[in-house]
This record gives C-alpha cells, sequence and structure tokens, in this order.
C-alpha cells in the first residue's frame, strides 16, 4: 500500500514488498489490509465428538464446578464403552476449560498490593534440598529462612536448620544487622513457630481475628526491635506474595553461582552462609534507587543482638540424661540428681554446670531420639554388668560397627554375663585411653582370629602407646664460646 502511494504501480508494488501480483491486486481491489481481511471462522473443521453427551456433562459441571476433565472424561468411558478413547481427552479439557470461563463459579482475585518504602518486612522459609549442597562431602538438609523488604525486593538469606523460633531470631536479625535499619512491621505467614499455639498458654490472640496468634518467644523479639507483627490471614499465603516469589528467584540464582563456582561442597555451615551471603550482595547492588528510600523511611537500628540460644533448667535423672527438646542426652554420671542449664541453641546444646560447660554437641532433629555417650555410664556398666543385657541405652555402647563386631567375637566363647563383662571391660579400657587406639587393637585382633579378651586388647593398647626414650649423655657447655664472641666484639 506504501508503494502505490509512491507510484500506483501494482507490479512493481507487488515486487518491492514480496508478494504475487495478484495477491496485491485483490489488497488494493479491497482496500484493507491483509489482517482487516481475515473473517471469524464459523464452522468446525472435525466432527464435535462430545456432542452427544455433553450436556451430561454440563449438568455434572453445575452442580460440582471442582470437577476436573480428566474425571468426567473417566466417567464417559465407563459409562459408554467404545465411544471415546485417550486421544480425545485434550479435547474434553479444552471443552470443560472454555464453560468454565464462560459459566463458571468467580474465582478469586489476587488483589495487588502498593507497598510504601519502608513500611515493612516479609520473612519466609524455602528448602534449599534442590541445590544439592554437601558439607565436607556429606549432603546438607537445610532451610533458608529468606528476608525481604517488598518496596525495593531488598532480601537476605540465612542457613537454618528448621522452622523453628530460634531461626526467625536468627534470620531476622542477621537481615537486620546487615540493613543498619528497621522497619514498622514484619510479616510472616502461619506456618511458622511465631504463630505455634504453646501449651502453657503463652500466646497472644490478635483481636477481632480468625488468624493464629502470636506466642511470647517471637513477641519478644519483635519487642526487642521495636517492629509490629503482624500475619497472613490462615490458608492464604498469597498475602505473603513478595517473599514467596523471592524464594524461586533466589534459590535459581544460587543454583547459578554454584555452576560458576564449579563445586557445590564447602568445608563448613559457615562458608556456604559465606557464599549465600555475597550472592545476596550481588543482587542487592541493582536495587539502590529503591533501597535508598527505603533505608530514609526506616528507624536506625539502635539495639544489641539477642543471644542465639534459649535457656532452661533440667535435672539430670538417675539414668545420668538429660531430655531435651523431647530427645535424651547423657551427662557425666557425677551430675545425677542436680540441676543444670542448657543453652539450646538451633544446631546444638550446651550443658552447663556451675559456670562451666559439661556437655557441648549437635542438637537431635526430632522427637524421642538419644545421643549416649558411653564414657558417661561405663563405670556403672562394669561395676553392674549384669544390667547390660537389657540396658535401655545398649545400642549405643557400640561406638563404631568394630565395637560390635568385637561383642559378637566375645559372645562365642563366652555366653551371657561373662562375655558382657569382657566387652565392657574392653569399653572401659577405650573411655580411660584413646577409642581410636582400642578400635585398631580390636580391628587387629579380628584380622589375626585371636581370642578378644580386654587384656589381649590392653597390651596391643600399651605396646602403641609405649614410647622409648632415648638414654642421651648430658651436654657440657663450653662458656669460652661466650668469650670469644665477646674478643670479636670488641676489635
Amino acid at each position: 500500500m506504501e508503494e502505490m502511494t509512491k507510484h500506483g504501480r501494482i507490479g512493481l508494488a507487488a515486487m518491492r514488498a514480496g508478494v504475487d501480483r495478484k495477491t496485491a491486486r485483490k489488497y488494493v481491489e479491497g482496500g484493507k489490509l491483509p489482517s482487516e481481511l481475515i473473517e471469524p471462522r464459523s464452522w468446525r473443521t472435525h466432527e464435535d465428538a462430545f456432542l452427544e453427551h455433553w450436556p451430561e456433562l454440563e449438568v455434572m459441571l453445575s452442580d460440582a464446578p471442582a470437577l476436573e476433565a480428566k474425571t468426567l472424561f473417566d466417567v464417559l468411558v465407563e459409562k459408554y464403552p467404545g465411544r471415546y478413547d485417550d486421544g480425545q481427552l485434550r479435547t474434553l479439557q479444552r471443552r470443560v476449560r472454555a464453560w468454565r470461563a464462560e459459566r463458571g463459579p468467580d474465582k478469586d482475585v489476587v488483589l495487588a498490593q502498593l507497598h510504601r518504602p519502608g513500611e515493612a518486612a516479609q520473612t519466609d522459609f524455602t528448602w534449599a534440598t534442590e541445590l544439592a549442597v554437601t558439607i565436607a562431602g556429606q549432603v546438607f538438609v537445610h532451610m533458608l529462612c529468606v528476608f525481604v523488604l517488598p518496596y525495593s525486593n531488598w532480601r537476605w538469606a540465612s542457613v537454618c536448620l528448621s522452622e523453628s523460633i530460634a531461626s526467625i531470631r536468627h534470620g531476622v536479625q542477621r537481615a537486620l544487622f546487615q540493613l543498619g535499619r528497621v522497619p514498622s512491621f514484619h510479616q510472616t505467614d502461619n506456618s511458622t513457630a511465631a504463630t505455634h499455639r504453646i501449651p502453657d498458654g503463652k500466646s497472644v490472640t490478635i483481636e477481632g481475628s480468625s488468624k493464629r496468634p502470636f506466642n511470647e518467644d517471637y513477641l519478644a523479639i519483635m519487642r526487642h526491635y521495636g517492629m509490629t507483627a503482624r500475619t497472613t490471614e490462615v490458608g492464604e499465603k498469597e498475602q505473603n506474595g513478595d517473599v514467596e516469589a523471592a524464594n524461586g528467584a533466589l534459590k535459581r540464582a544460587l543454583d547459578q553461582a554454584l555452576l560458576v563456582r564449579g563445586s557445590r561442597d564447602f568445608e563448613s555451615r559457615e562458608a556456604w552462609q559465606s557464599f549465600v551471603d555475597d550472592a545476596m550482595r550481588k543482587a542487592n547492588r541493582g536495587r539502590g534507587l529503591r533501597v535508598a528510600e527505603e533505608m530514609t523511611a526506616m528507624r536506625e537500628l539502635n539495639v544489641a543482638r539477642l543471644p542465639e540460644f534459649v535457656e532452661e533448667d533440667f535435672r539430670v535423672s538417675e539414668w545420668s540424661t538429660v531430655r531435651v527438646k523431647h530427645c535424651a542426652y547423657s551427662v557425666p554420671s557425677r551430675l545425677i540428681g542436680e540441676w543444670v542449664r542448657v543453652r539450646i541453641f538451633e544446631d546444638r546444646i550446651v550443658v552447663r554446670y556451675a559456670g562451666k560447660d559439661e556437655l557441648v554437641c549437635d542438637r537431635l532433629r526430632g522427637r524421642n531420639l538419644r545421643r549416649i555417650d558411653y564414657r558417661h555410664v561405663i563405670w556403672s556398666l562394669v561395676r553392674k554388668p549384669g544390667g547390660f543385657a537389657r540396658y535401655v541405652y545398649r545400642e549405643e555402647m557400640f561406638p563404631s560397627v568394630v565395637f560390635r563386631r568385637a561383642y559378637d567375637a566375645i559372645q562365642t566363647p563366652h555366653h551371657g554375663l561373662k562375655g558382657d563383662l569382657e566387652y565392657l571391660r574392653i569399653l572401659h579400657l577405650a573411655a580411660s585411653t584413646l577409642e581410636a587406639d582400642v578400635e585398631a587393637a580390636l580391628t587387629l585382633l579380628l584380622a589375626d582370629g585371636k581370642p578378644m579378651t580386654a587384656d589381649a586388647v590392653k597390651l596391643l593398647v600399651a605396646a602403641t602407646t609405649t614410647v622409648d626414650v632415648p638414654d642421651l649423655a648430658p651436654h657440657t657447655v663450653d662458656l669460652g664460646a661466650y668469650d670469644a664472641l665477646l674478643a670479636e666484639v670488641g676489635t
């Protein structure tokens, strides 16, 4: 059409437009562009396979709009054998989708929110298992606590092991100290420890709301940092949509960074956290202008960090254990009957008595688990070997597979109490010396097929630990060397 306005020659215009002369003439005579000549199709290219039985399906959809097309198709196949085949399912799915768009029930509308600078932060947890990160070669099963400022999309991620109040405290304060500023509100969803009901009644109900109440531990964190706690409605996680959307983008960015690094193995959890922090800083650089607006609107952070643990007092049982968060931990038997103070971190526990650490170990994840150190109870077992056969923590008395094999070897010639006593004497030796030396001695005896006795193990351990001290003659010091040195200095 543009060429025709220049010279009015159809042949030349068609050639320059790259179309056939007859096609060009049709467009010129019609006086319309090609897109304007397309007419809506009012006929079907294929016969409607569901025309006969569609009224039945329509009644079913009207009564139960949530019915899926696959379910309706299965009903037809069962009711009319041989009439339909699997290749027609896609056609029915399109038909049902069109019916829902024209006559189906109203859908929930996602209401876009207007965010104000520095008003609120959102926190959420997301599993990081798909990143396949390993620590010293072992798969690291963990989560990320993601903190987001919705207005600028500034975000920070903290490595954690579970969705707990300790993880919330850790993640929130790491983000706040990175910012150096504090927003007015902090928002979480209802799946976090912030709104778990506390059995002893330490919870605060949100007046005039159907939301679950906040627990006092979470509110204490909010009070310390001067933020107002708020949460989404139960089952409405999209109200935390900004941080929910950030989770996927965050993990994609970390995955790309790991690909560039060329390895997903880290020497420690701290090294992995440092890697995540570097990735967060790079991602936040591009949000400078909006972040600056947020920083101006937020209050300055002027409080100290909260401790990364909670303290509770426990009395040591007659089994020489304390039960912390539904799991049992052994402590030195001299503490039986005493009250100890336990510091519960997210990843470890510290048992203290009279201001001194008595036990530091990894925290067990789960319920009714146990961590029993044979060194804490072995002296009692040696004195009372008859209790070993049905000892509740019997399996924890085998530090490794080698010790278990040694026990089985001992029980071959010595059944029952005598065999138990022999093994307990070996275990006592491991507690008194070095477990590694005893294990090496057991391995040697098993390989040679020699009798497994405590005396044999003791001889091997003594042979490996004995150090020959050489007999050296005393060295005579020649003080004349000093006179010679002073003479050289004087000259």
